[in-house]
């Protein structure tokens, strides 16, 4: 089972998350980046989980037509893969990854 973490700037992000967009955003984590996470396979195509180019080691993944957000991997731990949710929001967040 894949772990993770937040930082504080992610949780402040999702504060400011409508509820429909909260819930969808948990929704395809649930649904499809932690699966993809579990088999260690490649991920969805339609999360579209991609390096930041102007970050390295920063990854985006989409969850809305304009619901960005973006996490780097932490130490595995010892049951699967360990993410570091950094920011959650719109494509704006791009700006500081």
């Amino acid at each position: 089972m894949p772990t993770y973490e937040t930082l504080t700037r992610f949780t402040h992000d999702l504060g400011h998350l409508t509820p429909a967009q909260h819930r969808r955003f948990i929704r395809v984590v649930r649904d499809a980046f932690v699966p993809d996470l579990r088999t260690g396979g490649p991920f969805r195509p339609g999360l579209r989980v991609k390096g930041v180019r102007a970050a390295p080691g920063v990854y985006e993944l989409t969850w809305a037509p304009d619901g960005r957000a973006t996490f780097t991997y932490g130490r595995h731990r010892d049951h699967g893969r360990h993410i570091i949710w950094r920011r959650v929001g719109g494509h704006d967040i791009l700006h500081r990854p």
